[in-house]
C-alpha cells in the first residue's frame, strides 16, 4: 500500500513526467481540472486533482487539504495516495471512483428508488462523516456532487471532496447556499451539527426531489435557510414514511444543539429498521430529474458568474 504524503516535495515532481500519464480530463471546476491518470509501471489507474494555486496562500489552502486527507483512511472516503507540487498549482493524486455522482445513479432508467434504498444510502454517509467527526474535522461541503458511487453497478458509496473541510476550532468563510447550515450564513460558531445540517437536506431531497431551501437564486436561498424554514406539504411526502419525517426534522432544526449527532442517527428508528423486510413504495423519479436539471443550471451559472 502506497503511503500518503504530508510533505509536499518541491518542482514539478511530473505527473506529466515518465512515471504517469494523463489520459483524459474527468472533471473541470472553477479550481482547476481533475484528469485520469496511468500509472506505467502498474498500468494502475488514478484520479489527478490538478489544483490552480498561485499564491502562497492557495497553496496553504491545498496543504491543508492534503493534511486533512491524511487523517481520513476510511472505507466511505476517497483515499489520497500522493502529492505533488509545481509553481502554479499542486496535483493530488486520488483513487479512482468510476461510478459517477449518486444523484445521478439515482434517476438512471434501471434504479429502482425506494425508502429502503434512501437509507442504505444514508448508512454509508453517515458512517463517513461520522468518521471524520471523531479526526476532530467537519467536511463543511456535504452536498450531492461530492457523492460519489464507487462503480457503476453497486451500491456503495464514498464521500469526496475536502477543499473547505477544517479542523474543528478554525473558521470556515462559506459553503454551498442550498446545503449550508444557518450558523455559517450568521458568522457562528461551527461545530459537528453544522454538517449534520447538510444530511438533512441531503435526505429530504433523495426521499423526495424537491429542494428544503433552494430559491430562484442565492440570495433567496441563503434567506430560506436563516430563517430555517421548510415542510413537508408537498404530495412528494404523501407517500413516505413518518420516521423518515422525523429523522429528517431532527436534523434540519435552527438550534445546531438540538440536532442529531452521527451517533444518534444510528439510533434512529428509521435508520435502525430491517431493510430486507420493511415494505417499499417506488418513489417518483421524475421530481429528481427536474432537480438535477436545475441544480446543473445554477452550479453552471455560477460557474460563468465566477469567470467574469
Amino acid at each position: 500500500r502506497r503511503q500518503r504524503r504530508a510533505d509536499l516535495p518541491p518542482g514539478d515532481l511530473g505527473l506529466r513526467g515518465p512515471a504517469v500519464e494523463a489520459a483524459g480530463v474527468l472533471q473541470q471546476g472553477k479550481f482547476g481540472q481533475v484528469f485520469k491518470l496511468l500509472e506505467k509501471s502498474t498500468k494502475k489507474v488514478w484520479a489527478g486533482k490538478f489544483i490552480k494555486a498561485y499564491s502562497a496562500k492557495d497553496k496553504e489552502n491545498v496543504r491543508q487539504e492534503i493534511s486533512i486527507m491524511n487523517s481520513l483512511h476510511h472505507p466511505k472516503l476517497v483515499q489520497c495516495v500522493d502529492a505533488f507540487e509545481g509553481k502554479s498549482d499542486i496535483v493530488m493524486v486520488l483513487e479512482m471512483i468510476s461510478g459517477g455522482e449518486l444523484f445521478e445513479r439515482i434517476i438512471d432508467e434501471d434504479f429502482e428508488l425506494t425508502e429502503r434504498e434512501v437509507i442504505k444510502y444514508m448508512l454509508q454517509i453517515i458512517d463517513g462523516v461520522n468518521f471524520i467527526h471523531k479526526q476532530g474535522i467537519v467536511h463543511l461541503d456535504l452536498k450531492p456532487e461530492n457523492i460519489m458511487c464507487v462503480n457503476k453497478t453497486g451500491s456503495k458509496i464514498k464521500l469526496i471532496d475536502f477543499g473547505l473541510a477544517r479542523r474543528l476550532g478554525n473558521q470556515v468563510l462559506f459553503g454551498t447556499p442550498e446545503f449550508v447550515a444557518p450558523e455559517v450564513i450568521n458568522y457562528e460558531a461551527i461545530s459537528y451539527p453544522t454538517d449534520m445540517w447538510s444530511i438533512g437536506v441531503i435526505c429530504y431531497i433523495l426521499l423526495s426531489g424537491l429542494s428544503p431551501f433552494m430559491g430562484d437564486n442565492d440570495n433567496e436561498t441563503l434567506a430560506n435557510v436563516t430563517s430555517a424554514t421548510w415542510d413537508f406539504e408537498d404530495e412528494a411526502f404523501d407517500e413516505i414514511s413518518e420516521n423518515a419525517k422525523d429523522f429528517i426534522t431532527n436534523l434540519l432544526k435552527k438550534d445546531m444543539k438540538a440536532r442529531l449527532s452521527c451517533p444518534q442517527c444510528f439510533e434512529h428508528p428509521w435508520l435502525k429498521q430491517d431493510t430486507n423486510t420493511m415494505k417499499t413504495t417506488k418513489l417518483s423519479k421524475e421530481r429528481m430529474k427536474k432537480y438535477i436539471l436545475r441544480r446543473k443550471w445554477q452550479v453552471n451559472t455560477n460557474m460563468r458568474i465566477n469567470h467574469i
